[in-house]
């Protein structure tokens, strides 16, 4: 087993450092290589505000080419003058689809893609871990790493990343509540696949923005999705507006008080597509209804959902698989935004409301009926987020 580490930077000249030098000290006895992809669009020379990015990635590939490493480093060049993105096809989607493409090119089936970002770090285990992790489970295809993101010196960052961990958490705990098969965190630093999967899938498919869960939502389609290691990533807490959405995004938005975008989901939704499947058995022979149901037909134009699959599979296992081939993490995802958004609940309530199916740890006493995610300390922040923590950790081990 040889595992290729692929990390694509844009910007990344004072964090990309801190993630190779947590490479170089890594304890394996398991070969790896490590592949960056310094990007950015080649029209960004010509524009003044995006200079000083130019010149960062300059710089970090001056650094990179200079510098032994206790590794082998293969540089990817996508921001000299000449060699970066046109217009249309950009971003962080691009840097890991060419990546992927790249290492897909020249590993072997059983070799695994450890998906990494310039601002993560890990412990000295890490890559052993997930060597460990493979060899253990052979059957295993995808692992979706544990996250934390460790706090900084700005506080303003550090309520707006405990803020998003909340949200993140809530989520999949939910999901896992319901046996959803979609109950992942999409996070790039995060996954790790065997090169075969990643080959019988056509590798990631280059979104500007959460290319992330798209990757793990086609890789789910094919086969189960490992949400345990022994070991976590860290990624930075830190402002950044590269992609629509995601970790960085929702960060701005939340320093600036706007978490729509970033509901705590109640229960009560998450409910409702339980009870879609527990119908899924009866769907194979009758038409029934149920807002989740209501809400795919919209989605998909039609009033025949089922009609179709029933006449292409030969049993009823098919149909469920094809039933959550159809009714995937993506619409399950927007479903939960649809309702929510129909519910006067805050998200204080919903988190009040949720609590008890969540985790068997009492509330914090500071979580009165009219508390505020704005007025809480930092440090009771990140109580919650801690509590949310545990129980997420005991369901992935778990599973």
């Amino acid at each position: 087993m040889h595992l290729f580490v692929a990390i694509p930077a844009l910007n990344e000249l004072d964090y990309l450092p801190k993630t190779l030098q947590a490479l170089e000290r890594q304890q394996t006895t398991v070969p790896f290589s490590v592949y960056v992809c310094v990007n950015q669009p080649d029209s960004w020379w010509e524009q003044d505000d995006k200079k000083s990015i130019c010149d960062n990635n300059r710089q970090l590939l001056f650094k990179l080419r200079r510098r032994h490493f206790a590794f082998p480093l293969h540089i990817i060049d996508k921001s000299s003058p000449g060699k970066g993105w046109d217009d249309k096809n950009f971003g962080v989607g691009w840097a890991r689809k060419t990546l992927f493409d790249h290492i897909m090119n020249i590993a072997e089936p059983e070799d695994v893609m450890v998906s990494m970002d310039a601002d993560t770090v890990f412990g000295e285990q890490y890559l052993d871990s997930i060597a460990r992790n493979f060899a253990v489970h052979p059957q295993q295809q995808v692992v979706s790493v544990p996250y934390y993101h460790p706090l900084t010196d700005d506080d303003t960052a550090n309520r707006a990343i405990l803020r998003y961990e909340i949200y993140m958490r809530n989520c999949f705990l939910n999901l896992y509540r319901i046996g959803c098969p979609y109950n992942f965190t999409a996070i790039g630093s995060a996954i790790a696949a065997k090169i075969i999967a990643l080959q019988k899938i056509n590798g990631i498919t280059p979104m500007k923005s959460g290319e992330d869960f798209y990757l793990l939502q086609k890789l789910r389609k094919m086969a189960p999705i490992s949400n345990w290691n022994d070991e976590l990533v860290y990624p930075a807490a830190r402002f950044s507006d590269r992609v629509f959405f995601g970790t960085g995004p929702a960060m701005i938005k939340g320093s600036e008080g706007l978490w729509e975008s970033y509901p705590i989901y109640h229960y009560s939704i998450f409910d409702e597509v339980k009870k879609t499947y527990d119908l899924i058995d009866q769907l194979y022979t009758e038409d029934l209804t149920t807002p989740f149901i209501e809400f795919l037909k919209e989605q998909f134009k039609t009033d025949d959902l089922w009609g179709p699959l029933r006449k292409n599979v030969k049993d009823l296992a098919h149909f469920r698989h094809a039933f959550h081939e159809k009714a995937d993490g993506l619409r399950v995802l927007q479903f939960l935004k649809a309702e929510q958004a129909k519910l006067n609940i805050s998200d204080e309530q919903s988190l009040r409301d949720n609590w008890p199916l969540l985790t068997p740890q009492p509330l914090p006493d500071f979580a009165t009926a009219d508390f505020s995610f704005s007025n809480l300390t930092t440090p009771q922040l990140a109580e919650l987020r801690e509590m949310l923590f545990e129980e997420e950790m005991k369901r992935r081990r778990s599973q």
